[in-house]
C-alpha cells in the first residue's frame, strides 16, 4: 500500500510516518521539505492535485492542522484554511485518484456538556473558532464523495516534541508548586498509539467515523499528578483550579471525554489505558535521561 501523509513534522504525523513504515510505502509531506519530507502545503488546493495525481496514493492520512486553539480566535481564516478547505482539497484530490482519506479530527467537536464520554453519534456543538473549523473540515471530507475515515483524538502527548506534558514536568523543575485544572476532563492520548490506531483503522478497510482516545477519564490535574507519580516525585504540590482561574481566548468543553464506540462494534477497541500511556511516556523518557 502507498499512504501519503501530510503534516508528517507534526506529533502525531511523525508517528503516522513510523506506524507505516514498517510495512507500507509512505510518502511523507509537510509545508516545509527536509530530511526525507516532501513540501506540499495543503492549503494550495492545485498543489495537492498535483501531488496526488503523480504520486497516486492508495491511501492519504491527513495530520496537517492548525492546532493553536487560542490564536484561532484572533486569526479564524489561518485556522478555516487549514482546518476546513484543506481537508476538502485533500478529499476530492483523492476522489480524482481513486484514493482514500483518513482525516484526524478532535474532541473539540463537543460542548463538553453531555456529562458523559462523548459516542460517534452524539451532535456536535463545537464552543470556540478552532472547535468549529475543524467540524468544518469533517463536514468537507464527508460532502466530497470521497472515501474516508475520520478518526476524533484528544489531548496528544508525545516524549519527542514539546507538548503539554513535557511543559508541565518542565515548569515542575523550575518552581516549587504548580497550579493546574481540575474542572477540565478528557481522555490523555499518547500519539504513538493513536497513530497505530491509525494503521489499524485504515489495514481493516472499514470506512467511517472512528474515536481513538485512551480509555478512561481524568483532568488536566489528574495527568499532572500521574505524570509527576510516575517519575517518583509524589510529594510535589499541584494546586487544584477551576478554569476561571486561568481565562483564555478560547471556550474549551468541560468534559469532553471519547469513547470508542464504532471502535468496539467494528473491529474492537484496542486502545490503552491513559496510566499505560503515561508508563510508556515516562519509560522513554528515563531511557533518554529526559
Amino acid at each position: 500500500m502507498r499512504v501519503l501523509v501530510t503534516g508528517a513534522n507534526g506529533m502525531l504525523g511523525r508517528r503516522v510516518v513510523e506506524a507505516f513504515s514498517a510495512a507500507h510505502e509512505v510518502i511523507a509531506t509537510a509545508r516545509c521539505s527536509g530530511d526525507g519530507v516532501e513540501a506540499l502545503d495543503v492549503t494550495d488546493h492545485a498543489a495537492v492535485g498535483s501531488v496526488l495525481r503523480r504520486v497516486r496514493p492508495d491511501v492519504v492520512v491527513n495530520c496537517a492542522a492548525y492546532t493553536d486553539v487560542d490564536g484561532a480566535e484572533s486569526d479564524g481564516d489561518a485556522a478555516y484554511r487549514l482546518n476546513t478547505l484543506a481537508p476538502g482539497h485533500l478529499a476530492w484530490a483523492c476522489r480524482d485518484v481513486e484514493a482514500a482519506l483518513f482525516h484526524i479530527g478532535t474532541d473539540y467537536v463537543f460542548d463538553g456538556e453531555k456529562g458523559r464520554a462523548y459516542d460517534e453519534w452524539d451532535t456536535p456543538r463545537p464552543l470556540s473558532a478552532y472547535g468549529r473549523s475543524k467540524l468544518g473540515g469533517e463536514r468537507a471530507v464527508v460532502e466530497s464523495g470521497a472515501r474516508f475515515w475520520i478518526g476524533r483524538v484528544q489531548w496528544l502527548y508525545d516524549d519527542r516534541t514539546p507538548n503539554f506534558a513535557t511543559r508541565i514536568l518542565d515548569l515542575s523543575r523550575r518552581h516549587p508548586m504548580l497550579r493546574v485544572v481540575d474542572d477540565q476532563i478528557g481522555c490523555p492520548t499518547h500519539a504513538r498509539h493513536a497513530a497505530e490506531q491509525v494503521q489499524r483503522i485504515v489495514e481493516s478497510g472499514r470506512y467511517g467515523l472512528y474515536h481513538m482516545s485512551s480509555r478512561g477519564e481524568t483532568s488536566w490535574w489528574g495527568f499532572t499528578r500521574a505524570l509527576l507519580d510516575a517519575e517518583g516525585r509524589e510529594d510535589y504540590l499541584v494546586e487544584k483550579v477551576t478554569t476561571d482561574a486561568f481565562p483564555r481566548p478560547a471556550t474549551r468543553p468541560r468534559n469532553s471525554a471519547l469513547r470508542n464506540r464504532a471502535l468496539e462494534l467494528t473491529i474492537g477497541d484496542d486502545m490503552p489505558s491513559w496510566e499505560a500511556g503515561v508508563e510508556e511516556f515516562t519509560r522513554r523518557r528515563q531511557e533518554m535521561n529526559w
